[in-house]
């Protein structure tokens, strides 16, 4: 099993091309981020909010606690280290913004984009629908469009004589906001001119100076947020991500903070790749409320925008009442897109606004001399152990070297593995950890050794016979041992964070290490070696002959 083991890693180490791991930002290197909070009274922030931001950047740029990216308050601001992350890329991650959801009251093109023709509308829109049911029915929606650029219906596309949008057949839902007119508007617009990007749209209780600033709205595909707060209070104006759709937004109906949960996955009959949310107590209300009152009114005014810095991210079609706070999003997504579209609901909910104050580029603290030194440090603790071994242990002292070899192998490639697939970052605390382990795991093999050496003492016992009772004895010592270590480490990872957290994470790996290696390789390999000549009748050199083993328990009554 150990073997297959080492040979599955060994594997994924050499398709992967992950030989060497990456390194963390005392070893190479990386990005320094520092956001400075915005609020709308232009005051410090409150505490809590800063620290609970804290937390879900943390979550966001290091979210196993291995990467060895740090994020910490400086008196306002927040400055994050990020190991290895270029400028655009650092930027990328630690992008920030309250999450709303917010009905949508009015939609249409872009200006400078015109307004597409009937046939040239998408054909469906995202569906959201309750967590477990089927699929809504509704068209497939264009490859091409993007979530929110979806939602632009036909019937905003091609208006009815009416005046007023009707509903578009699709979908079913997520959260929203608020039906009730603004207070600063109740009555009913006036119909707009024909080339108006409103036209033929039911205007009633919207803000005029919203309406005004929906037309002056400019989008484009680089504008992501536009800089803008939104007020959670007041209705709003927005663009979509892909520049292509712009809105007009009622007020919050549920904030991102009640957001509890968001996954990508695929629907087990359909196969189509969907986001599920997962609301708290409140916002599962606030969520079954809105769904409640919007399922039934006229396009566009049953959709529900999900609003992310600032911009529409999606915009479902709400079909029915979804109670119980779980619900899904669908509408032609992909792996990728569906995994970043529940990243962002996951890990947008911050309760403040930021601004990027500054991106510095910083180079290793440490670099290639210290991370040398460190190597050496731990080969020569390494061989120091080996040659303790082979001087106390003699002959038995190689099955213990062996058992180094192989726990040295499966750390190196599980470092490597988890370098490339987990975000595993080797700086200077997760080397220390490794070099600890050394004792830890040279401490196993001692406690199986010595128990060995007492049961055959005084040829009580074959060596044969003593290898399977030592064995019974001294794994109970060895599990009770690492699991104190193990435990240890965990209570650490949890408590710490950084430096500390890489630390506990090491420690905690290598102890396992420990434990899969003493019972797949060491047990074994002294089974087999009890069988030959050398060790079973006592050679000189094999440690086990009767008069080291005489000696031994001499000095051993001596010092009792």
């Amino acid at each position: 099993m150990l073997l297959a083991i080492i040979l599955a890693m060994g594997a994924a180490t050499i398709l992967q091309k992950a030989f060497i791991p990456k390194f963390g930002l005392d070893l190479a290197g990386g990005t320094t981020v520092t956001l400075s909070p915005e609020t709308l009274d232009k005051k410090a922030p409150p505490e809590e909010s800063l620290n609970r931001a804290v937390n879900i950047i943390r979550d966001r740029v290091n979210g196993t606690g291995i990467s060895d990216a740090q994020v910490a308050k400086s008196g306002s601001n927040i400055l994050i280290q990020i190991p290895g992350a270029g400028q655009e890329q650092a930027e990328k991650l630690v992008t920030t913004a309250e999450l709303r959801f917010r009905q949508v009251l009015a939609i249409g093109p872009a200006q400078d984009t015109p307004a597409p023709l009937p046939s040239a509308a998408p054909s469906g829109s995202p569906a959201a629908s309750p967590a477990g049911s089927p699929p809504a029915a509704s068209s497939e929606p264009s490859a091409s469009a993007s979530p929110a650029g979806r939602a632009l219906s036909k019937a905003l596309t091609a208006p009815s004589p009416s005046g007023t949008a009707q509903p578009e057949p699709s979908a079913s839902a997520s959260p929203g906001a608020s039906t009730e007119p603004s207070p600063l508007a109740t009555s009913r617009a006036t119909t707009p001119p024909a080339d108006d990007p409103l036209a033929g749209q039911d205007l009633s209780g919207i803000d005029p100076a919203v309406l005004q600033q929906f037309r002056d709205l400019k989008c484009s595909a680089t504008n992501f947020g536009q800089g803008n707060q939104d007020d959670p209070d007041k209705q709003y104006a927005a663009c979509d991500t892909s520049g292509q759709i712009k809105y007009i937004l009622d007020k919050a109906a549920v904030r991102g903070t009640e957001l509890a949960d968001a996954s990508a996955g695929t629907d087990p009959t359909t196969g189509e790749w969907i986001v599920q949310v997962d609301f708290k107590s409140a916002g599962a209300t606030q969520f079954a409320d809105i769904t409640r009152r919007i399922t039934t009114l006229p396009q566009p005014r049953n959709q529900l925008a999900t609003v992310l810095d600032g911009a529409v991210i999606v915009a479902p079609t709400i079909n029915e009442a979804i109670p119980g706070g779980r619900a899904r999003i669908s509408g032609g997504f992909t792996q990728v897109t569906a995994s970043d579209l529940a990243d962002q609901l996951k890990y947008g909910a911050l309760p403040l606004k930021f601004n990027t104050s500054s991106v510095v580029s910083v180079s290793s603290t440490l670099g290639a001399d210290q991370l040398r030194g460190g190597l050496i440090s731990g080969a020569i603790g390494l061989v120091i152990v080996m040659l303790y071994l082979l001087l106390y242990y003699r002959g038995l002292g190689l099955v213990g070297i062996a058992s180094l070899g192989v726990a040295t192998v499966v750390t190196y490639l599980s470092v490597a593995v988890l370098s490339e697939n987990a975000g595993f970052r080797l700086s200077l605390p997760h080397i220390i950890g490794l070099v600890v382990s050394i004792g830890i795991t040279a401490d196993s093999f001692i406690v199986f050794f010595e128990r060995m050496r007492d049961e055959m003492k005084e040829g009580r016992r074959s060596m044969r016979a003593a290898v399977e009772v030592a064995w019974r004895r001294a794994r109970r010592t060895i599990l009770v041992a690492d699991a104190v270590m193990f435990i240890a480490a965990v209570v650490l990872y949890f408590l710490a964070v950084g430096d500390v957290a890489g630390f506990a994470f090491a420690m905690g790996l290598t102890t396992v290490i420990d434990v899969v290696v003493v019972f797949l390789f060491t047990k074994p390999l002294m089974s087999l070696v009890a069988r030959t000549k050398f060790f079973s009748k006592g050679h000189k050199l094999s440690g086990l002959d009767a008069e080291r083993m005489a000696r031994s328990e001499s000095q051993t009554m001596q010092e009792a």
